[in-house]
């Protein structure tokens, strides 16, 4: 699913990523780990196409990625991969379904198909009921799941989740954990997340190493 071969990365004069190969297969889930300032949110930004490598390639689902076509990238964003982050980014003047289809209506699809979809997405993450509520009015837990259902609505090959559970207690963060199990094992779901969760870390099918901007 994902292919990063001699990836580099430098901001000024600090080399974030110094050369970095990664694999992962269809519906593995990949835990990356390490201390702060280790690279990790920087590979997932980049395998996420948020951020461009100084050199080396990256190929999704075995297709090269073309850093200079920006309109193949943001279709790609916006069609292929989801996104979850530890702080969930929802649109506070938005309901919690107005935020999940919002992927979906900027990929032009019917707005009444978007709407159904979201309300089962809704529901099979434990919010039923709460599809009109604006974030403020959710829990943390609440908030994420919301955040988790919008990055699944356009049926991503890719889920990249940086620090998911980081902002949670530790039963919502065991709820979050488990969910994107559940994901991996109804949607086939190929999940990279970047974690400071030693529990989440050991759930996945492989823990990947990160240290001084290369894979230990």
């Amino acid at each position: 699913m994902i292919k990063v071969a001699g990836i580099r990365k430098t901001y000024g004069n600090i080399h974030v990523l110094k050369g970095v190969d990664l694999y992962v297969q269809p519906a593995e889930v990949v835990a990356i780990v390490g201390a702060s300032g280790a690279g990790k949110s920087t590979l997932l930004h980049i395998m996420g196409l948020l951020d461009k490598p100084d050199a080396g390639t990256l190929a999704i689902a075995g297709v090269e990625v073309n850093w200079t076509n920006q309109l193949a990238l943001a279709e790609i964003r916006n069609k292929k991969i989801g996104f979850v982050f530890q702080f969930h980014n929802l649109l506070p003047e938005f309901t919690a379904l107005e935020n999940v289809i919002m992927p979906g209506l900027i990929a032009g699809r019917n707005v009444g198909e978007l709407k159904n979809e979201g309300k089962m997405l809704l529901e099979k993450l434990g919010l039923s009921g709460r599809e009109n509520h604006k974030p403020s009015e959710l829990s943390g837990g609440e908030q994420q799941r919301t955040a988790v259902a919008r990055a699944l609505i356009n049926k991503p090959l890719l889920l990249l989740a940086d620090e998911p559970s980081g902002n949670l207690d530790s039963k919502n963060a065991k709820e979050l954990h488990d969910l994107f199990f559940q994901l991996r094992k109804e949607f086939n779901q190929t999940l990279v997340i970047v974690t400071h969760n030693s529990e989440l870390a050991a759930m996945a099918d492989r823990k990947v190493q990160m240290a001084d901007g290369l894979i230990s």
